[in-house]
C-alpha cells in the first residue's frame, strides 16, 4: 500500500468519519474481509503509521514489500496493520533486526503467503463454494465456508510454519562453517518437462493446469519424501536442493522414473550440479544453480547429467565408481579377501566436454542406477 504524506483522507477540512464506509467497495466483500481480519477499517495509511508510531517512509516500505496494492490515503486500515507495523519497528528499534533486515522479512513472508492465499481461494475455497442447491449463489455460500474454516486453516498454517522453521534451524545449526550458513555447499536440479511449450498449443487450459499440477505434486512429493527441498516450481520445471549429493541423485532418478510410467505425462530431463550456493528468501542463486539450469537444457530426454563436481562428491561419498573398470577391480579384491564387494547405487558415464553459454567449458556425467538397484 502506497502512503503519501498528508495527514487526512477526506474532506477539505482535513477530518475523517471513522465509520464512513468506503464507496465503490462490494458489501459481501467487506464483511469477508472484516471476518478474515477480525476488525473493522479504521485508519488511512498515514494514521496508522502515526499510531504505530513509525514514519510515513518506513511504513510504506512495510507495506510495500508485503506485495499489497497502492491505495493512497484511502481509509482501509484495521488495529491488525497498526500492530504489524509496531512488531516490525519493535524489533528494528530493539537492534534485533536491522531495518533492511525488517523489510526483507515482510517481502518473503508477503510473497510466501500471497500464493498460498491464491491457491487457496482459486484451487479451494471455489469447490466448496459451488452452491448446493438450485436457486442458491456463491455470494451466499461463501461467508459461512471461510467462517468455518479460517480457524482451522489458520492454526495449520502456524503449524506447518514452526515444523519448517524448525527444519530449517536444524540444518543451520548443524552446519560446520558460520560463512556457510548462507554460502553452502549443496546438491542442486532442475527438473525440466520436455516439448512443454509444444503442449500448450494443443491442449485445453484447465487440460494443461491439471498435467501442471500433477506434474509439481508428484516432483514435490518425491523430493519431500527423498529428503531434499523443493525450492520452486516453474510450471513445467521444478528446482529442488539437498545437503548430500546421492540425495539428490535418487530424487532425480525417482522422476525421471515415476514420470516415465504414467502415460499422461511427457518426458523428463534432469540437470544438477554441487559447490556453493548463495540462500536469499528461500531462493538458491550462484554459479551452481545456474550450472544446473544450463545441464537440463542440453540433458537427453529421460536422463539425468550431473557436473564434475556432482560427480566427484558421489565417488569420494562411495555412491558410485570411478568407471565400472574400478568397480570390477574392487569386487576382485575384496573376492581374493574373502569380503564382500562394495556396494554403488549409482553409475557415472562421462559424456563429451562442451562449451556452455556463460560458463565456458563443462565436461558432464550422465547419472543411471548401477545393476538396478533401488
Amino acid at each position: 500500500m502506497t502512503v503519501d504524506d498528508t495527514g487526512s483522507g477526506a474532506g477539505g477540512d482535513g477530518r475523517v468519519d471513522p465509520h464512513a464506509p468506503e464507496t465503490g467497495d462490494d458489501p459481501l466483500a467487506l464483511r469477508l474481509e472484516q471476518l478474515i481480519l477480525g476488525a473493522e477499517r479504521r485508519y488511512t495509511p498515514f494514521q496508522a503509521a502515526r499510531s504505530a508510531g513509525v514514519s510515513m517512509e518506513l511504513a510504506s516500505r512495510f507495506w510495500r514489500a508485503m506485495g499489497f496494492a497502492d491505495i493512497g490515503q484511502a481509509k482501509a486500515l484495521t488495529e491488525a496493520d497498526v500492530l504489524a507495523l509496531r512488531r516490525l519497528a519493535g524489533l528494528v528499534e530493539a537492534g534485533l533486526l536491522s531495518e533492511a533486515m525488517a523489510v526483507q522479512v515482510a517481502r518473503s513472508t508477503g510473497q510466501t503467503t500471497a500464493r498460498l492465499a491464491e491457491w487457496q481461494i482459486d484451487s479451494f475455497l471455489e469447490g466448496l463454494t459451488e452452491p448446493p442447491e438450485p436457486g442458491m449463489t456463491r455470494t451466499e455460500v461463501t461467508y459461512p465456508i471461510v467462517e468455518l474454516l479460517l480457524p482451522e486453516l489458520e492454526e495449520f498454517l502456524v503449524y506447518v510454519w514452526r515444523r519448517q522453521l524448525a527444519a530449517s534451524a536444524g540444518r543451520v545449526v548443524q552446519t560446520a562453517d558460520d560463512e556457510e550458513m548462507v554460502d553452502r555447499r549443496l546438491a542442486v536440479g532442475f527438473a525440466d518437462l520436455v516439448g512443454f511449450t509444444r503442449l500448450t498449443r494443443r491442449m485445453e487450459e484447465e487440460e494443461l493446469g491439471e498435467l501442471v499440477e500433477a506434474f509439481e505434486t508428484t516432483a514435490a512429493d518425491l523430493v519431500a519424501a527423498r529428503g531434499g527441498r523443493l525450492i520452486k516450481t516453474l510450471g513445467d520445471e521444478v528446482l529442488y536442493a539437498a545437503d548430500d549429493a546421492g540425495v539428490a541423485a535418487d530424487i532425480a532418478l525417482r522422476l525421471v522414473e515415476t514420470l516415465a510410467n504414467d502415460e499422461t505425462m511427457p518426458e523428463l530431463r534432469v540437470g544438477m550440479a554441487f559447490g556453493t550456493v548463495t540462500t536469499r528468501m528461500g531462493d538458491v542463486f550462484g554459479t551452481t544453480v545456474n550450472l544446473a539450469s544450463r545441464l537440463t537444457s542440453i540433458a537427453p530426454r529421460d536422463a539425468v547429467l550431473v557436473d564434475s563436481a556432482f560427480a566427484e562428491e558421489l565417488i569420494r561419498s562411495g555412491e558410485a565408481p570411478a568407471s565400472e573398470a574400478e568397480a570390477a577391480e574392487a569386487a576382485a579384491a575384496a573376492e581374493k579377501e574373502g569380503e564382500d564387494p562394495p556396494v554403488y547405487r549409482f553409475a557415472l558415464q562421462p559424456m563429451w566436454q562442451r562449451p556452455v553459454r556463460g560458463l565456458g567449458v563443462v565436461e558432464p556425467w550422465l547419472l543411471t542406477r548401477r545393476d538396478g538397484r533401488p
